[in-house]
């Protein structure tokens, strides 16, 4: 299995200076706060990888952490099944490990889109572009934007990746700028073109915003507000209806 430099694959000070630079909040966040790490796997495939994210998805980590674990206690070598062992896999087996039904059946396909070629080794994956990989990836069952956003962050180490529809990115965007409300992605997605080229690193101090904050704080943050949209006016002609007669 081909193994890979340690993340982040670029120029880490030089990101955090050209974000100090650019916005005063960022700044004081960098300067408060622990300096920008990932704790990687170096042998971990792509499979391995959003094998495990899947895992991740819409529950806490240490429920997830658990639940992995019990997963990976299927394989022979004790990391987390091959292609071909998930796909001998019973479901029963699965489910019995804390997975949900949806989750199996995105297991398998990831499983299966593996050996068929569509998820790429990591050596292929890192000459792929961040776009190339969302267009690949997202053809896994299952498997959404988010989930290639964090590939991208935690597995590749790419620099420029925002996930717009983060909670923690959100939320932590909302602690550092004073706003009661989490933005809308779109808003997000304008305001980060200030971060660019290093917005992964943006978005970590994001999450470390948020974990700064606690949850007393968090909880105050409302969701982005909507637009209510103002009632039509329909003539009584075109909805179909009599003119009230005179008395």
């Amino acid at each position: 299995m081909t193994t890979s430099s340690p993340v982040p694959c670029f120029d880490l000070d030089a990101g955090t200076k050209h974000l100090a630079e650019r916005d005063e909040h960022l700044k004081q966040l960098i300067e408060e706060t622990s300096p920008f790490q990932m704790d990687q796997d170096p042998i971990q495939s792509p499979y391995e990888a959003l094998l495990e994210a899947i895992a991740y998805q819409s529950i806490s980590g240490k429920a997830a952490a658990t639940i992995f674990g019990r997963v990976k206690a299927l394989s022979a070598t004790g990391r987390a099944p091959t292609p071909e062992e998930m796909l001998k896999l019973r479901k029963p087996a699965l489910r019995k490990a804390g997975l949900s039904g949806a989750k199996v059946l995105a297991m398998k396909d990831l499983a299966q889109k593996t050996i068929d070629g569509v998820v790429p080794t990591l050596e292929q994956a890192e000459k792929l572009s961040d776009e190339e990989l969302v267009v690949r990836l997202v053809s896994v069952r299952g498997i959404g934007a988010w989930t290639v956003e964090m590939f991208l962050i935690f597995r590749l180490g790419r620099p420029d990746v925002l996930p717009i529809h983060d909670l923690g990115v959100k939320k932590g965007w909302s602690v550092t700028y004073g706003k009661k409300h989490m933005p809308k992605p779109k808003e997000l997605l304008a305001f980060g073109e200030r971060w660019r080229p290093y917005r992964t690193v943006a978005s970590w101090y994001m999450w470390r915003a948020c974990e700064r904050a606690g949850n007393a704080a968090l909880r105050k943050i409302r969701p982005a507000p909507t637009k209510r949209r103002r009632p039509v006016k329909v003539s009584r002609k075109r909805a179909g209806l009599r003119p009230a007669l005179k008395r």
